[in-house]
């Protein structure tokens, strides 16, 4: 099958280094592929305090090469010039659209572009006969790029072995996260089939999204790839099998020890309880520029005696990307839902043109039917300055819910997804929250 491209001057907008595009081109091959993130074996991250990790992470994983982070992936051709992938975590699978092929410049070898453009990062490889070879960047950070291959035809993540494990690892498990500095808790849930794993993390903050991977023997494993996490999970149970001790890498900048015990009754702090008005405010109050730069305030006419939610994120964040996606599907449902939504987008980019850029993107990606406000930096200290009512901006995203009059009714911190038991729970007090704020 012979496939026709573009003109270079399209791909020039698209890649870093344009890729020259052949007359005719014969693209990877469509079907399973199993790819892996190359880590730095002798990478050392450093915490918030600069202090060194603690020597109970040196637990050695020889069973799986543990310093590649894996992920599977089809390719698929729709049309003759229609190629998608679907990313595949757990019980997510990842449809991206956003693919060229061609010939790079600069190596005049075939070349596959699958970008992320909402994460602003894309893998980048070169490909022959039943192997890809490149990198994962990040885009909007400095210098940010990992080794990245993929091999056609293979669709296991960490292993083909079969060791019998040592326990079924399903259910809640409490857990604490020490990165040196200070650790915060969360709760694994985790489901197991023989050796194959899923799962997640809640946290105050949010959920680790959708995990998968494997048990093998007293060693399990759990990874995910959605275009801006790259998360890889390792960890040994004990003699008695009663708690799992392990690291977790995020990317190539960060490393954890953490450590599990199954407890079903363990919860986290109320997530209504963590993000707050500071004393001597009674109201949220903001005039912020939205995606065609006008700027807009909760005192504009049209939202005066008006319900409303307020949602906090950025379009760099899954977990907001999980919120968007569920507020979207609300007002699908509810296209009169009496009350408005404002979200308000705290991104990476000091330059206010590239912050308001990237929401419109977004924007449009979603066809978000409310407006996007760039609100400032997404730095917890500076985006707290944005909004000085707040006792502090924990988490990305957070949802806030006002009546008529602006004054704070609710504020929910964090969002447990569709990936967590908790989703359900959530939909629910979002519900209450709605009817609250409409009766007021």
């Amino acid at each position: 099958m012979k496939y026709y491209f573009l003109i270079c001057a399209i791909l020039i907008l698209a890649l870093s280094s344009c890729l020259d595009v052949a007359e005719e081109f014969d693209g990877p091959a469509p079907g399973a592929w199993r790819a892996v993130l190359q880590l730095d074996p002798d990478f050392v991250t450093n915490n918030k305090k600069g202090e060194p990790l603690p020597e109970k992470m040196n637990i050695k994983f020889p069973d799986i090469n543990t310093t590649q982070l894996p992920f599977t992936f089809d390719i698929e051709y729709r049309g003759e010039n229609d190629i998608i992938a679907k990313i595949h975590n757990g019980t997510e699978t990842i449809v991206v659209e956003d693919i060229i092929i061609g010939r790079d410049r600069k190596t005049a070898k075939d070349t596959i572009l699958i970008d992320f453009p909402i994460y602003e990062s894309s893998l980048k490889a070169i490909y022959q006969g039943s192997v890809m070879a490149g990198n994962w960047i990040v885009h909007s950070k400095n210098d940010y790029q990992i080794p990245f291959k993929a091999y056609y035809g293979k669709n296991h993540r960490f292993t083909v072995n079969r060791k019998k494990p040592a326990m079924d690892l399903s259910g809640q498990w409490k857990v604490k996260f020490s990165d040196g500095g200070d650790p915060y808790m969360a709760i694994g849930e985790f489901s197991q089939k023989g050796n194959h794993l899923t799962g997640t993390f809640i946290t105050e903050t949010g959920d680790y999204r959708f995990l998968e991977g494997t048990v093998q023997g007293k060693k399990m494993y759990l990874s995910c790839f959605d275009g801006s996490h790259a998360f890889l999970f390792e960890a040994k149970l004990n003699d008695d099998n009663t708690e799992l001790r392990g690291r977790f890498k995020s990317g190539k900048h960060y490393t954890s020890f953490w450590e599990a015990s199954k407890d079903p009754s363990f919860t986290l702090k109320n997530a209504n309880t963590l993000t707050y008005l500071k004393e001597g405010y009674d109201k949220v109050d903001f005039s912020f520029k939205d995606t065609d730069g006008n700027l807009v305030s909760l005192s504009d006419k049209k939202y005066e005696n008006r319900p409303k939610i307020i949602q906090i994120f950025g379009t760099w964040c899954p977990n907001c990307r999980d919120e968007t996606e569920f507020l979207i599907d609300y007002l699908d449902k509810n296209p009169d839902p009496g009350f408005d939504i404002i979200a308000l987008g705290f991104e990476k980019y000091k330059d206010e043109a590239k912050s308001i850029n990237a929401l419109r993107k977004y924007k449009e990606k979603f066809d978000m039917p409310y407006p996007l406000l760039h609100a400032g930096l997404s730095d917890k200290k500076e985006a707290a300055k944005s909004l000085p009512m707040l006792n502090a901006i924990i988490s990305y995203p957070t949802m806030i819910f006002l009546g008529k009059d602006n004054q704070v009714k609710k504020i929910h911190t964090g969002f447990s997804g569709p990936a967590t038991t908790q989703f359900k729970a959530f939909k629910e007090e979002f519900a209450s929250n709605i009817q609250n704020i409409l009766t007021d």
